[in-house]
């Protein structure tokens, strides 16, 4: 979700600024686990399963991370963060990424002085009410009670969207998607807004979903994306390219299933390019030549991340829409690597 509206931006560049001179890649090596800033909890992104393991479409970048990093996508600490903590996590070093419902605007690449490293879910801010209301178009909401969350660039969104329909509302602040959970089914608002994905990850944890709609307006663009600090250019290309890979995978159709097939060679020169059995990225990066190879091993490529986690056959429910591979009418698209 987006950027806060609380923190000082002097405070968290010049945080930034101080941290760019460490190697990330080096530091976490020597550590050996990857610390990854993940939200406080959001069904099928980010959240802790039943054993305390964190699971999720979010988690699964950190995981892939790990693996081409440390060869082990289990070797993450991961670091609850909220809308109004987050970007404080990043930039003092608490984590080495971000990898939360965190949407790339400009001045948070410029001015907060991090680096976007690419969009793993194209999204648009939503509205979700009880069917009980009658209410089927968010411009029918003139006068509502609004659980929002605090720290998040949502409250902007919300206020413009209002003052463009003539419309009046009442904010109900809130930090946590957990803390707007309860708040929304007890009546303290009539609608919740965040992004559309995480409306529906929300809703897909009530006992009873059918009884809440998310209404067809979506207000804004949320291109959402891991992040990392500026000025540690080594560090935002592994996790960037890892990203990458993860997509072009998809695209090339090599999966967690058939590595095996594929590192043992084809006639596709990208192919083995990525799996490490021609040229020389890996070295490129850092890092040892099988580096994709672990990564999508961790849990296999964007399409299988998407469809485990989040997918229309999940309790989130999903459609790919925007997030379809390019060749599918989507926006996902992978640089070559070469």
């Amino acid at each position: 979700m987006k950027k806060s509206v609380f923190l000082g931006t002097l405070t968290v560049a010049g945080l930034a600024a101080g941290m760019a001179a460490a190697g990330t890649l080096e530091d976490v090596q020597e550590r050996g686990t990857l610390n990854c800033g993940v939200s406080t909890g959001v069904n099928g992104f980010s959240a802790p399963d039943a054993n305390g393991v964190w699971q999720g479409f979010d988690v699964a970048i950190c995981r892939a991370v790990a693996a081409a990093v440390l060869d082990d996508p289990m070797a993450v600490n991961f670091v609850p963060t909220t809308g109004q903590t987050r970007f404080t996590a990043l930039a003092s070093g608490e984590i080495d990424m971000l990898a939360r419902n965190t949407t790339w605007t400009l001045s948070r690449d410029v001015d907060l002085g991090f680096t976007f490293v690419g969009v793993n879910y194209y999204d648009g801010q939503g509205f979700i009410t009880n069917r009980e209301l009658g209410v089927s178009s968010a411009t029918e909401l003139d006068g509502a009670t609004v659980c929002i969350q605090t720290g998040t660039t949502t409250e902007l969104n919300l206020a413009d969207f209002f003052r463009a329909n003539n419309m009046t509302y009442e904010p109900v602040p809130i930090e946590t998607n957990a803390e707007a959970q309860q708040q929304y089914l007890a009546g303290a608002c009539d609608t919740y807004t965040t992004d559309a994905s995480g409306l529906a990850a929300t809703r897909a944890s009530f006992s009873a979903p059918g009884d809440h709609v998310i209404l067809p307006e979506i207000i804004s663009k949320e291109p959402l994306g891991p992040l990392v600090r500026q000025g540690d250019d080594e560090w935002a290309d592994i996790v960037r390219w890892t990203l990458n890979a993860l997509v072009a995978a998809e695209e090339l159709g090599i999966t967690s299933t058939n590595l095996d097939q594929m590192t043992a060679g084809t006639d596709n020169p990208e192919i083995n390019r990525m799996m490490g059995t021609e040229g020389s990225l890996g070295e490129m990066l850092g890092l040892e030549a099988d580096w994709a190879v672990r990564a999508i091993a961790a849990s296999g490529n964007y399409g299988e991340i998407f469809a485990a986690n989040i997918g229309e056959q999940t309790p989130v429910g999903l459609a790919r829409g925007l997030n379809a591979q390019w060749t599918q009418g989507g926006l996902m698209y992978a640089p070559p690597f070469r």
